[in-house]
Protein backbone atom coordinates (compact mmCIF):
# COMPACT_ATOMS: atom_id res chain seq x y z
CA UNK A 1 0.00 0.00 0.00
CA UNK A 2 1.40 3.30 -0.84
CA UNK A 3 2.17 5.46 2.12
CA UNK A 4 1.69 8.37 0.39
CA UNK A 5 -2.00 7.92 -1.06
CA UNK A 6 -4.41 9.75 0.99
CA UNK A 7 -7.66 7.58 1.71
CA UNK A 8 -11.09 9.18 1.08
CA UNK A 9 -13.91 6.74 2.48
CA UNK A 10 -17.42 7.53 1.22
CA UNK A 11 -20.88 6.53 2.79
CA UNK A 12 -24.63 7.15 3.21
CA UNK A 13 -23.58 8.26 6.63
CA UNK A 14 -20.81 9.38 8.28
CA UNK A 15 -19.81 8.29 12.13
CA UNK A 16 -18.71 11.80 13.27
CA UNK A 17 -16.66 12.05 16.15
CA UNK A 18 -18.23 13.61 19.45
CA UNK A 19 -14.96 14.20 21.32
CA UNK A 20 -11.41 14.45 20.61
CA UNK A 21 -10.70 10.83 20.30
CA UNK A 22 -13.92 9.32 20.27
CA UNK A 23 -13.23 7.90 16.64
CA UNK A 24 -10.04 5.45 18.51
CA UNK A 25 -12.75 3.94 21.32
CA UNK A 26 -15.38 2.90 18.30
CA UNK A 27 -15.60 -0.44 17.79
CA UNK A 28 -16.83 -2.41 14.40
CA UNK A 29 -17.28 -0.99 10.78
CA UNK A 30 -16.65 2.58 12.39
CA UNK A 31 -13.57 2.15 14.01
CA UNK A 32 -11.82 -0.32 11.70
CA UNK A 33 -12.55 2.83 8.78
CA UNK A 34 -11.17 5.62 11.14
CA UNK A 35 -8.20 3.57 12.13
CA UNK A 36 -7.84 3.54 8.53
CA UNK A 37 -8.28 6.85 8.34
CA UNK A 38 -6.24 7.88 11.04
CA UNK A 39 -2.98 5.87 9.29
CA UNK A 40 -3.34 8.02 5.96
CA UNK A 41 -4.86 11.44 7.12
CA UNK A 42 -8.24 10.72 5.36
CA UNK A 43 -11.20 11.82 4.77
CA UNK A 44 -15.02 10.68 5.66
CA UNK A 45 -17.66 12.14 3.48
CA UNK A 46 -21.40 11.66 3.50
CA UNK A 47 -24.52 12.76 4.50
CA UNK A 48 -24.90 14.43 8.05
CA UNK A 49 -28.08 12.67 8.89
CA UNK A 50 -29.51 15.91 9.14
CA UNK A 51 -32.56 17.73 6.85
CA UNK A 52 -32.15 21.25 5.40
CA UNK A 53 -34.78 23.23 4.18
CA UNK A 54 -33.33 23.53 1.05
CA UNK A 55 -29.94 22.20 -0.40
CA UNK A 56 -27.31 25.02 0.25
CA UNK A 57 -24.10 22.57 -0.86
CA UNK A 58 -22.47 23.94 2.48
CA UNK A 59 -19.94 21.05 3.87
CA UNK A 60 -19.49 20.79 7.47
CA UNK A 61 -15.83 19.56 8.40
CA UNK A 62 -13.94 18.92 11.60
CA UNK A 63 -10.25 17.43 12.33
CA UNK A 64 -10.50 14.90 14.94
CA UNK A 65 -6.73 12.77 15.86
CA UNK A 66 -6.17 13.28 11.67
CA UNK A 67 -9.54 11.96 9.93
CA UNK A 68 -11.72 14.64 8.61
CA UNK A 69 -15.27 14.20 8.47
CA UNK A 70 -17.05 16.26 5.47
CA UNK A 71 -21.15 16.07 5.58
CA UNK A 72 -23.62 17.26 3.61
CA UNK A 73 -27.14 17.50 4.89
CA UNK A 74 -30.20 16.10 2.35
CA UNK A 75 -33.27 18.34 1.90
CA UNK A 76 -36.68 16.09 2.66
CA UNK A 77 -37.91 15.71 -1.00
CA UNK A 78 -34.00 14.04 -0.87
CA UNK A 79 -34.22 11.49 2.20
CA UNK A 80 -38.30 10.62 1.33
CA UNK A 81 -36.82 9.85 -2.62
CA UNK A 82 -33.22 8.81 -2.15
CA UNK A 83 -33.15 7.38 1.10
CA UNK A 84 -36.36 6.20 2.05
CA UNK A 85 -37.66 5.78 -1.25
CA UNK A 86 -35.01 3.80 -3.76
CA UNK A 87 -32.44 3.05 -1.51
CA UNK A 88 -34.71 1.47 1.36
CA UNK A 89 -37.69 1.12 -0.59
CA UNK A 90 -36.37 -1.17 -3.94
CA UNK A 91 -32.82 -1.71 -3.85
CA UNK A 92 -33.28 -3.25 -0.18
CA UNK A 93 -35.81 -5.42 -0.77
CA UNK A 94 -35.14 -6.59 -4.07
CA UNK A 95 -31.42 -7.38 -3.11
CA UNK A 96 -33.03 -9.27 0.05
CA UNK A 97 -35.04 -11.72 -2.83
CA UNK A 98 -38.11 -9.93 -1.46
CA UNK A 99 -40.12 -8.72 -4.52
CA UNK A 100 -42.91 -8.60 -3.05
CA UNK A 101 -42.30 -5.95 -1.43
CA UNK A 102 -39.60 -3.93 -4.20
CA UNK A 103 -41.65 -0.68 -4.77
CA UNK A 104 -40.50 0.89 -8.35
CA UNK A 105 -41.56 4.63 -8.54
CA UNK A 106 -39.71 6.48 -11.39
CA UNK A 107 -39.82 9.86 -9.23
CA UNK A 108 -37.40 7.62 -6.27
CA UNK A 109 -35.74 6.24 -9.03
CA UNK A 110 -34.92 10.09 -10.31
CA UNK A 111 -34.48 11.10 -6.74
CA UNK A 112 -31.29 8.65 -5.93
CA UNK A 113 -29.87 9.47 -9.05
CA UNK A 114 -29.90 13.24 -8.20
CA UNK A 115 -28.50 12.64 -4.67
CA UNK A 116 -25.85 10.73 -6.22
CA UNK A 117 -25.08 13.32 -8.38
CA UNK A 118 -24.85 15.71 -5.90
CA UNK A 119 -22.56 13.72 -3.51
CA UNK A 120 -20.39 13.54 -6.83
CA UNK A 121 -20.00 17.49 -6.92
CA UNK A 122 -20.21 18.37 -3.76
CA UNK A 123 -16.75 15.31 -3.16
CA UNK A 124 -15.02 16.44 -5.99
CA UNK A 125 -12.88 19.46 -5.08
CA UNK A 126 -11.98 17.38 -1.99
CA UNK A 127 -10.64 14.54 -4.04
CA UNK A 128 -6.56 15.20 -4.32
CA UNK A 129 -4.87 13.63 -7.30
CA UNK A 130 -3.08 10.74 -5.11
CA UNK A 131 -5.78 9.58 -3.06
CA UNK A 132 -7.88 6.54 -3.53
CA UNK A 133 -11.51 6.64 -2.69
CA UNK A 134 -13.28 3.55 -0.91
CA UNK A 135 -17.14 3.83 -1.51
CA UNK A 136 -19.56 2.14 0.32
CA UNK A 137 -23.05 0.31 -0.33
CA UNK A 138 -26.17 0.05 -1.91
CA UNK A 139 -27.22 3.94 -1.48
CA UNK A 140 -24.21 5.07 -3.65
CA UNK A 141 -24.07 2.55 -6.24
CA UNK A 142 -23.71 5.04 -8.95
CA UNK A 143 -21.34 7.40 -7.18
CA UNK A 144 -17.68 6.12 -9.12
CA UNK A 145 -19.00 6.71 -12.67
CA UNK A 146 -20.70 10.19 -11.24
CA UNK A 147 -17.00 11.03 -10.26
CA UNK A 148 -15.57 9.81 -13.19
CA UNK A 149 -17.61 11.73 -15.56
CA UNK A 150 -16.38 14.79 -13.67
CA UNK A 151 -12.66 14.12 -14.58
CA UNK A 152 -11.82 11.70 -11.75
CA UNK A 153 -9.08 9.34 -12.40
CA UNK A 154 -8.13 7.93 -8.90
CA UNK A 155 -8.18 4.36 -7.55
CA UNK A 156 -12.08 4.13 -7.05
CA UNK A 157 -12.89 0.94 -4.98
CA UNK A 158 -17.01 0.18 -3.61
CA UNK A 159 -18.39 -2.57 -1.21
CA UNK A 160 -21.50 -3.88 -1.09
CA UNK A 161 -22.63 -4.77 2.18
CA UNK A 162 -26.06 -6.76 1.65
CA UNK A 163 -26.29 -9.58 -0.33
CA UNK A 164 -26.46 -9.19 -4.68
CA UNK A 165 -29.40 -11.26 -6.17
CA UNK A 166 -29.62 -13.33 -8.65
CA UNK A 167 -29.78 -12.68 -12.31
CA UNK A 168 -33.53 -13.81 -12.30
CA UNK A 169 -34.63 -11.40 -9.52
CA UNK A 170 -32.12 -8.12 -10.80
CA UNK A 171 -33.89 -8.14 -14.16
CA UNK A 172 -36.92 -7.28 -12.49
CA UNK A 173 -35.07 -3.65 -11.43
CA UNK A 174 -36.03 -0.91 -13.76
CA UNK A 175 -33.08 0.28 -16.26
CA UNK A 176 -31.11 -2.47 -13.94
CA UNK A 177 -28.45 -2.56 -16.51
CA UNK A 178 -27.46 1.06 -16.27
CA UNK A 179 -27.76 0.48 -12.43
CA UNK A 180 -24.38 -1.90 -12.98
CA UNK A 181 -22.64 -0.67 -15.96
CA UNK A 182 -21.90 2.28 -13.49
CA UNK A 183 -20.40 -0.38 -11.07
CA UNK A 184 -17.93 -1.12 -14.02
CA UNK A 185 -16.27 2.35 -13.49
CA UNK A 186 -15.01 1.45 -10.57
CA UNK A 187 -11.49 -0.46 -10.35
CA UNK A 188 -12.21 -2.77 -7.38
CA UNK A 189 -15.98 -4.46 -5.84
CA UNK A 190 -15.89 -6.03 -3.13
CA UNK A 191 -19.03 -8.97 -1.83
CA UNK A 192 -19.43 -10.36 1.46
CA UNK A 193 -18.92 -13.87 -0.10
CA UNK A 194 -18.54 -16.04 -3.03
CA UNK A 195 -22.24 -16.45 -4.07
CA UNK A 196 -23.33 -13.12 -4.01
CA UNK A 197 -20.24 -12.36 -5.63
CA UNK A 198 -20.79 -15.00 -8.22
CA UNK A 199 -24.57 -13.79 -9.01
CA UNK A 200 -22.84 -10.31 -10.14
CA UNK A 201 -20.44 -11.99 -12.21
CA UNK A 202 -23.35 -14.57 -13.94
CA UNK A 203 -25.42 -11.19 -14.34
CA UNK A 204 -22.31 -9.03 -16.40
CA UNK A 205 -21.70 -12.26 -18.49
CA UNK A 206 -25.23 -13.33 -19.48
CA UNK A 207 -26.55 -9.88 -19.49
CA UNK A 208 -24.05 -7.46 -20.36
CA UNK A 209 -22.22 -9.90 -22.73
CA UNK A 210 -19.05 -8.72 -20.43
CA UNK A 211 -15.58 -10.74 -20.37
CA UNK A 212 -15.66 -12.38 -17.21
CA UNK A 213 -12.58 -14.72 -15.98
CA UNK A 214 -13.99 -16.60 -12.81
CA UNK A 215 -10.34 -17.32 -11.41
CA UNK A 216 -9.40 -13.76 -11.06
CA UNK A 217 -12.69 -11.41 -10.85
CA UNK A 218 -12.21 -9.74 -13.86
CA UNK A 219 -14.97 -8.11 -15.92
CA UNK A 220 -13.82 -6.37 -19.05
CA UNK A 221 -16.65 -4.84 -21.01
CA UNK A 222 -15.90 -2.04 -23.86
CA UNK A 223 -12.55 -1.87 -23.10
CA UNK A 224 -12.38 -0.79 -19.42
CA UNK A 225 -11.50 -3.94 -16.97
CA UNK A 226 -12.85 -4.01 -13.21
CA UNK A 227 -11.85 -6.32 -10.77
CA UNK A 228 -14.83 -8.12 -8.48
CA UNK A 229 -13.81 -10.49 -5.43
CA UNK A 230 -15.36 -11.70 -1.85
CA UNK A 231 -14.08 -10.01 0.90
CA UNK A 232 -15.94 -11.40 3.79
CA UNK A 233 -16.45 -8.76 6.62
CA UNK A 234 -14.99 -9.79 10.35
CA UNK A 235 -15.78 -8.02 13.67
CA UNK A 236 -13.41 -5.69 15.77
CA UNK A 237 -11.92 -8.52 17.71
CA UNK A 238 -9.82 -6.78 20.15
CA UNK A 239 -12.06 -4.36 21.03
CA UNK A 240 -15.40 -6.52 21.19
CA UNK A 241 -13.63 -9.22 23.33
CA UNK A 242 -11.92 -6.60 25.35
CA UNK A 243 -15.67 -5.08 26.48
CA UNK A 244 -15.81 -8.12 29.01
CA UNK A 245 -13.82 -6.87 31.49
CA UNK A 246 -15.63 -3.54 31.71
CA UNK A 247 -18.55 -2.88 34.27
CA UNK A 248 -21.44 -2.52 31.98
CA UNK A 249 -20.85 -6.14 30.45
CA UNK A 250 -20.55 -7.58 33.63
CA UNK A 251 -23.49 -5.87 34.80
CA UNK A 252 -25.92 -6.67 31.99
CA UNK A 253 -24.75 -10.56 32.56
CA UNK A 254 -25.44 -10.48 35.97
CA UNK A 255 -29.04 -8.31 34.86
CA UNK A 256 -29.68 -11.43 32.70
CA UNK A 257 -28.77 -14.25 35.02
CA UNK A 258 -30.70 -13.43 38.06
CA UNK A 259 -33.73 -12.35 35.88
CA UNK A 260 -34.08 -16.12 34.20
CA UNK A 261 -34.05 -17.98 37.63
CA UNK A 262 -32.46 -21.06 36.00
CA UNK A 263 -33.69 -21.23 33.02
CA UNK A 264 -31.95 -21.48 29.84
CA UNK A 265 -31.49 -17.74 27.96
CA UNK A 266 -31.75 -17.69 24.39
CA UNK A 267 -31.45 -14.20 22.81
CA UNK A 268 -31.43 -12.47 19.75
CA UNK A 269 -30.56 -9.07 18.68
CA UNK A 270 -31.62 -7.69 15.27
CA UNK A 271 -33.00 -4.43 13.82
CA UNK A 272 -36.43 -4.41 13.05
CA UNK A 273 -35.90 -5.70 9.60
CA UNK A 274 -38.27 -8.01 7.45
CA UNK A 275 -34.86 -9.62 6.09
CA UNK A 276 -34.21 -10.72 9.60
CA UNK A 277 -36.78 -13.44 10.00
CA UNK A 278 -38.18 -12.39 13.26
CA UNK A 279 -42.02 -13.55 12.63
CA UNK A 280 -40.39 -16.41 10.82
CA UNK A 281 -38.35 -16.89 14.13
CA UNK A 282 -41.21 -16.74 16.54
CA UNK A 283 -43.22 -19.08 14.64
CA UNK A 284 -40.35 -21.48 15.23
CA UNK A 285 -40.40 -20.90 19.16
CA UNK A 286 -43.93 -20.81 19.16
CA UNK A 287 -43.22 -24.84 17.29
CA UNK A 288 -40.52 -25.77 19.93
CA UNK A 289 -43.55 -25.06 23.07
CA UNK A 290 -46.17 -26.63 21.28
CA UNK A 291 -44.39 -29.73 20.90
CA UNK A 292 -42.43 -29.44 24.42
CA UNK A 293 -45.00 -26.91 26.67
CA UNK A 294 -43.31 -28.67 29.53
CA UNK A 295 -39.67 -27.01 28.22
CA UNK A 296 -41.50 -23.50 29.02
CA UNK A 297 -39.49 -23.44 32.51
CA UNK A 298 -36.41 -24.58 30.81
CA UNK A 299 -36.38 -21.75 28.34
CA UNK A 300 -36.56 -18.05 27.77
CA UNK A 301 -35.98 -16.24 24.62
CA UNK A 302 -35.12 -12.86 24.87
CA UNK A 303 -35.53 -10.68 21.41
CA UNK A 304 -33.47 -6.87 21.00
CA UNK A 305 -35.16 -5.64 18.33
CA UNK A 306 -34.11 -1.60 17.94
CA UNK A 307 -36.71 0.23 15.67
CA UNK A 308 -34.78 1.05 12.22
CA UNK A 309 -36.29 2.86 8.92
CA UNK A 310 -39.51 4.29 11.22
CA UNK A 311 -41.03 6.32 8.19
CA UNK A 312 -41.14 3.22 5.93
CA UNK A 313 -44.61 1.41 6.20
CA UNK A 314 -43.50 -1.97 5.78
CA UNK A 315 -41.47 -1.70 8.79
CA UNK A 316 -44.19 -0.28 10.78
CA UNK A 317 -46.29 -3.17 9.73
CA UNK A 318 -43.38 -5.94 11.22
CA UNK A 319 -42.98 -4.16 14.50
CA UNK A 320 -47.00 -4.47 14.85
CA UNK A 321 -46.68 -8.35 13.72
CA UNK A 322 -43.95 -8.99 16.15
CA UNK A 323 -45.72 -7.36 18.91
CA UNK A 324 -48.89 -9.89 17.88
CA UNK A 325 -46.54 -12.64 18.15
CA UNK A 326 -44.78 -12.22 20.91
CA UNK A 327 -47.86 -11.56 22.68
CA UNK A 328 -49.93 -14.58 21.61
CA UNK A 329 -46.97 -16.78 22.89
CA UNK A 330 -46.94 -15.23 26.01
CA UNK A 331 -50.87 -15.51 26.31
CA UNK A 332 -50.54 -19.14 26.08
CA UNK A 333 -47.63 -20.43 27.82
CA UNK A 334 -47.23 -17.53 30.75
CA UNK A 335 -47.41 -18.54 33.92
CA UNK A 336 -47.49 -15.98 37.07
CA UNK A 337 -44.12 -16.74 37.36
CA UNK A 338 -42.78 -17.51 33.50
CA UNK A 339 -42.74 -15.52 30.26
CA UNK A 340 -41.55 -17.30 27.71
CA UNK A 341 -40.38 -14.26 25.26
CA UNK A 342 -39.16 -11.12 26.28
CA UNK A 343 -39.25 -8.64 23.08
CA UNK A 344 -37.52 -5.58 24.04
CA UNK A 345 -37.94 -2.75 21.25
CA UNK A 346 -35.22 -0.95 22.01
CA UNK A 347 -31.20 -1.02 21.72
CA UNK A 348 -28.20 -1.37 23.82
CA UNK A 349 -24.33 -0.63 23.66
CA UNK A 350 -21.82 -3.32 22.71
CA UNK A 351 -20.69 -3.63 26.23
CA UNK A 352 -24.31 -4.58 27.50
CA UNK A 353 -25.02 -6.43 24.36
CA UNK A 354 -21.57 -8.58 25.29
CA UNK A 355 -22.57 -9.44 29.10
CA UNK A 356 -26.14 -10.30 27.38
CA UNK A 357 -24.35 -12.73 24.93
CA UNK A 358 -22.12 -14.19 27.18
CA UNK A 359 -25.34 -14.99 29.84
CA UNK A 360 -27.34 -16.11 27.06
CA UNK A 361 -26.52 -20.23 26.35
CA UNK A 362 -28.27 -19.95 22.99
CA UNK A 363 -27.81 -17.19 19.98
CA UNK A 364 -30.61 -17.43 17.48
CA UNK A 365 -29.59 -15.88 14.29
CA UNK A 366 -32.07 -16.54 11.86
CA UNK A 367 -32.18 -13.97 8.58
CA UNK A 368 -34.01 -14.56 5.55
CA UNK A 369 -31.32 -13.33 3.64
CA UNK A 370 -28.14 -11.63 4.76
CA UNK A 371 -24.87 -10.07 3.54
CA UNK A 372 -23.11 -11.26 6.58
CA UNK A 373 -24.86 -10.50 9.98
CA UNK A 374 -21.93 -9.87 12.62
CA UNK A 375 -24.27 -10.70 15.70
CA UNK A 376 -23.44 -14.25 15.14
CA UNK A 377 -19.77 -13.08 15.39
CA UNK A 378 -20.14 -11.20 18.25
CA UNK A 379 -22.02 -14.10 19.84
CA UNK A 380 -19.02 -16.73 19.59
CA UNK A 381 -16.61 -13.65 20.77
CA UNK A 382 -18.26 -13.39 23.90
CA UNK A 383 -18.27 -17.21 24.89
CA UNK A 384 -17.33 -18.48 28.13
CA UNK A 385 -14.60 -21.31 26.42
CA UNK A 386 -15.23 -23.47 29.69
CA UNK A 387 -18.91 -23.12 28.85
CA UNK A 388 -19.67 -21.95 25.67
CA UNK A 389 -23.42 -21.73 24.44
CA UNK A 390 -24.59 -22.72 20.78
CA UNK A 391 -24.79 -20.84 17.71
CA UNK A 392 -28.35 -21.75 15.86
CA UNK A 393 -27.80 -19.56 12.38
CA UNK A 394 -29.44 -19.23 8.84
CA UNK A 395 -28.25 -21.01 6.24
CA UNK A 396 -29.39 -18.14 3.90
CA UNK A 397 -26.34 -15.62 6.13
CA UNK A 398 -23.69 -14.95 4.44
CA UNK A 399 -22.07 -16.00 7.95
CA UNK A 400 -23.07 -19.40 7.35
CA UNK A 401 -20.44 -19.84 4.76
CA UNK A 402 -17.41 -19.30 7.20
CA UNK A 403 -19.49 -20.73 10.47
CA UNK A 404 -20.56 -24.56 8.99
CA UNK A 405 -20.07 -25.62 12.66
CA UNK A 406 -23.22 -23.67 13.91
CA UNK A 407 -26.30 -25.74 13.65
CA UNK A 408 -27.42 -24.48 10.14
CA UNK A 409 -31.21 -24.19 9.69
CA UNK A 410 -33.87 -22.87 7.35
CA UNK A 411 -35.53 -20.01 8.90
CA UNK A 412 -38.84 -20.55 6.92
CA UNK A 413 -38.93 -23.46 8.39
CA UNK A 414 -40.98 -23.61 11.85
CA UNK A 415 -39.99 -27.31 12.54
CA UNK A 416 -36.16 -26.79 11.58
CA UNK A 417 -36.07 -23.91 14.27
CA UNK A 418 -37.90 -25.80 17.09
CA UNK A 419 -35.85 -29.14 16.73
CA UNK A 420 -32.51 -27.20 16.45
CA UNK A 421 -34.02 -25.43 19.74
CA UNK A 422 -34.01 -28.61 21.09
CA UNK A 423 -30.92 -29.60 20.05
CA UNK A 424 -29.10 -26.49 21.30
CA UNK A 425 -30.81 -27.50 24.79
CA UNK A 426 -29.88 -30.31 25.15
CA UNK A 427 -25.84 -30.55 23.71
CA UNK A 428 -23.50 -31.23 26.02
CA UNK A 429 -20.61 -29.62 26.94
CA UNK A 430 -17.75 -31.29 24.77
CA UNK A 431 -19.83 -30.97 21.55
CA UNK A 432 -20.63 -27.02 22.39
CA UNK A 433 -17.00 -26.67 23.22
CA UNK A 434 -15.56 -28.18 20.11
CA UNK A 435 -18.02 -25.88 18.04
CA UNK A 436 -17.05 -23.05 20.10
CA UNK A 437 -13.31 -23.88 19.29
CA UNK A 438 -13.99 -24.14 15.24
CA UNK A 439 -16.23 -20.95 15.02
CA UNK A 440 -13.93 -18.56 17.72
CA UNK A 441 -10.84 -19.33 15.14
CA UNK A 442 -12.58 -17.32 12.12
CA UNK A 443 -14.56 -14.54 14.60
CA UNK A 444 -10.87 -13.96 15.89
CA UNK A 445 -8.57 -14.11 12.57
CA UNK A 446 -10.86 -12.89 10.24
CA UNK A 447 -11.47 -10.04 11.86
CA UNK A 448 -12.51 -6.27 10.44
CA UNK A 449 -9.06 -5.07 10.58
CA UNK A 450 -7.82 -7.58 7.90
CA UNK A 451 -10.85 -6.82 6.18
CA UNK A 452 -10.44 -3.33 5.65
CA UNK A 453 -6.54 -4.32 5.00
CA UNK A 454 -7.31 -6.45 2.56
CA UNK A 455 -9.67 -4.69 0.51
CA UNK A 456 -7.49 -0.99 0.21
CA UNK A 457 -4.33 -4.01 -0.23
CA UNK A 458 -6.07 -4.38 -3.94
CA UNK A 459 -7.49 -1.18 -4.34
CA UNK A 460 -4.13 0.18 -3.94
CA UNK A 461 -2.50 -2.20 -6.39
CA UNK A 462 -1.80 -0.72 -9.87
Amino acid sequence: MSEEARLVVVSNRVAVPKARGAAGAQGGLAGALNAALKDRSGVWFGWSGEEAEENSGEISTQTTDGVTTATIDLSKRDVDEYYNGYANSTLWPLFHYRLDLAEYERETGKGYERVNERFAETLHPLIEDDDIVWVHDYHLIPLGERLRSRGVENRIGFFLHIPWPPTRLFVSLPYHERLVRTMLHYDLLGFQTQEWLDSFLHYCRTELGAEVDDATGSITLEGRTTIARAYPIGIDWDHFSGLKDTGDARQAEQRLLSSTRRRTAMIGVDRLDYSKGLPERLDGISRFFDRFPERVRDLVFIQIAPPSREDVESYQQIRALLEQKAGQINGARSEVDVVPVRYVNRGYSHAQLHGFFRAAKIGLVTPLRDGMNLVAKEYIAAQDPEDPGVLILSRFAGAAAQMQEALLVNPHSPDDLSHAIATALDMPVDERRRRYEALISTVRYDNVQDWTNNFLRDLDAP
